[in-house]
C-alpha cells in the first residue's frame, strides 16, 4: 500500500520541516521491480510526479535494483525470505518499465536493504555533488527506511516521501514514517515538493 500523503498520525512526531534544495539533492528509486509490481501499483503516479518535481527542478534520478547473483550475496535476507529472493537474470529482477526512468540514469544494483552496502552509491552521489536525497520506493519499512537511515549516518540530508513509498500495509508504511521522521529525515509528498519549488522558482 501507499498513503496518500503524510498521514495525520504521523504529525505529533513531524517537528522538523525542511525543503530540498535542488542544486544539491538527488532522487533514490528504490527497488521499483517486476517483484514489488503489486505494492508498487498505488504509488506509481506520485513516485512519476515525484520524479517528475524533482527532476524539473535539476535533480538527479538514481534508481537501484534488488537481486541476488547466488547464495554468496544471501546474508541473512537468505534465512529472513527463503524462497523469495530475487535472482539476478529472472523477470522479477526488471524494473518496472513506467517508473519514469531516462536512458542516462544510474542504476545501482544492491543485494541487501541497503542500498550503500558494497554498491559505491555513497561515492556515485558524492561525485555528483549531492547533499541531500530524497527516498522513494519499495518497500517503505525495509530497503527505503534502512537507506534512508544509513543516508542519514553517512551525512546527507534526507528527506523521504510519503507517497512515492509503498509497502505491504498502511501500519508499517506508518510507523516507518513516525521513525524517519522522528530522527533521519524530512518528510515529503507531491504536494509538498511542489509547493518548495514553485517558492524557490
Amino acid at each position: 500500500m501507499a498513503a496518500a500523503g503524510v498521514p495525520p498520525s504521523v504529525a505529533k512526531y513531524e517537528t522538523r520541516r525542511r525543503d530540498p534544495n535542488p542544486r544539491a539533492a538527488a532522487v533514490l528509486v528504490i527497488d521499483a521491480q517486476q517483484h514489488f509490481a503489486g505494492v508498487a501499483a498505488p504509488m506509481l503516479p506520485a513516485l512519476r510526479a515525484t520524479v517528475g518535481l524533482c527532476r524539473g527542478a535539476g535533480m538527479r534520478v538514481v534508481y537501484t535494483r534488488h537481486r541476488h547473483r547466488s547464495p554468496a550475496d544471501y546474508g541473512m535476507l537468505g534465512e529472513w525470505w527463503p524462497g523469495d529472493l530475487i535472482l539476478d537474470g529472472t523477470p522479477d529482477a526488471a524494473l518496472l518499465p513506467d517508473i519514469a526512468r531516462l536512458p542516462h540514469d544510474p542504476v545501482v544494483d544492491k543485494s541487501t536493504y541497503s542500498a550503500f552496502a558494497g554498491t559505491g552509491l555513497e561515492e556515485m552521489l558524492r561525485g555528483m555533488g549531492v547533499e541531500e536525497v530524497v527516498v522513494t520506493g519499495v518497500m517503505t519499512n525495509l530497503c527505503c527506511e534502512t537507506t534512508a537511515r544509513e543516508a542519514f549516518v553517512r551525512g546527507f540530508r534526507v528527506f523521504f516521501s510519503a507517497d512515492a513509498t509503498a509497502t505491504a500495509n498502511r501500519e508499517l508504511h506508518e510507523a516507518t514514517l513516525k521513525n524517519m521522521a522522528y530522527g533521519f529525515a524530512y518528510l515529503v509528498d507531491c504536494d509538498r515538493l511542489k509547493a518548495a519549488f514553485t517558492r524557490k522558482s
